[in-house]
């Protein structure tokens, strides 16, 4: 497990961009936070890392469920907060993003419960103070941290 002390959105975004560099095909990214936690500002980072794209083309799909990002990798982004169930996830059949070949990255992870794999990265973003944000990053599997 590792932990970094973000002190501005500048040092989230580029967290997320470091990690982006390094992750491998089926990576699924799961970030935990509360709301303004920092969970998009950090996907905004590791999207361009990922994908070479601008950070200012990823957008939350609060209200789609989901954004794809195509470049040097392809990032498939979700937003859970609105998501009512496990069932509705599966029927919508977003699980086949988890081997499609990218990246997922799923804001509100918690709302998939034990569904998440156990490879998967898991960010946790939490406020310590204004701009500041602790984000703890724990892995099971080969992913590259750092």
């Amino acid at each position: 497990m590792e932990r970094y002390l973000s002190h501005s959105a500048a040092e989230t975004l580029e967290q997320g961009h470091q990690l982006g560099q390094h992750l491998p095909l089926n990576s699924i990214v799961c970030l935990f936070g509360e709301l303004a936690a920092g969970k998009t500002t950090f996907v905004k980072g590791l999207v361009q890392g990922a994908t070479n794209l601008d950070k200012a083309v990823v957008q939350s799909p609060t209200f789609t469920y989901l954004n794809i990002y195509e470049g040097t990798q392809t990032v498939y982004h979700f937003d859970l907060y609105r998501l009512h169930d496990i069932d509705e996830f599966l029927s919508m059949g977003f699980d086949e993003y988890f081997e499609a070949g990218g990246i997922c990255c799923i804001e509100w992870s918690e709302r998939l419960g034990d569904y998440l794999p156990a490879t998967s990265l898991k960010i946790h973003l939490t406020h310590a103070g204004h701009d500041q944000r602790w984000i703890q990053i724990s892995a099971k599997g080969d992913y590259a941290t750092s």
